[in-house]
């Protein structure tokens, strides 16, 4: 019996980006992406292995080498749409937050279970590591574009800020690709 079971929803992908490697993080927009086992090459969050940081500091000291779930970041259209009226803007950019991908069709997509899959039609499949929570770098890509809205993106993005994913089998994702998703074939912890 599989532990994992297909549902009825799939995402469609509407964007791409690559976040080049170093300080930015801000996303080049693309048609197309190869994903390998280390994450999308030559991007910011490449690597099978990274330095701990923050969002893990009560289980390693920052700068501490663990395995890298955090390859890509996956946004849902109507999450983003969410956010941007939310901050009284039209639309909100997803290069400005360091996107990999966007899709749409999934809802309330930031809390789809740890462990659950995205798999795409060239069979590439994506482990989803756990929300991404908000933090301040996208604010301050914001507040360089549309001055005196930053500040407003940490709040309006909580509980809509997508997820963190890795690359569980490699393939490539493009434009218009539908990712299905299957998810842990468990009940929830009720301890």
């Amino acid at each position: 019996m599989p532990v994992l079971k297909e549902t009825q929803y799939a995402g469609e992908i509407v964007w791409l980006g690559h976040v080049p490697s170093g300080r930015t993080l801000k996303a080049q927009t693309i048609d197309h992406l190869t994903c390998g086992f280390a994450g999308v090459p030559a991007e910011r969050h490449e690597g099978v292995n990274r330095a701990s940081c923050v969002r893990v500091r009560n289980l390693y000291a920052e700068g501490t080498e663990i395995r890298n779930v955090r390859q890509l970041t996956i946004l849902s259209r109507e999450e983003l749409d969410a956010i941007a009226g939310d901050m009284g803007l039209d639309a909100l950019d997803p290069g400005l937050l360091g996107a990999t991908v966007v899709i749409k069709g999934i809802p309330d997509f930031t809390f789809v279970p740890p462990s659950s899959r995205l798999q795409g039609p060239s069979g590439v499949t994506l482990t989803v590591d756990m929300e991404n929570r908000p933090c301040v770098l996208p604010g301050r890509e914001i507040e360089a574009t549309s001055p005196g809205y930053g500040a407003s993106f940490k709040p309006a993005a909580k509980n809509r800020r997508g997820i963190t994913a890795w690359v569980e089998r490699p393939g490539g994702l493009a434009l218009g690709d539908r990712l299905q998703l299957f998810i842990p074939d468990q009940r929830a912890w009720a301890p």
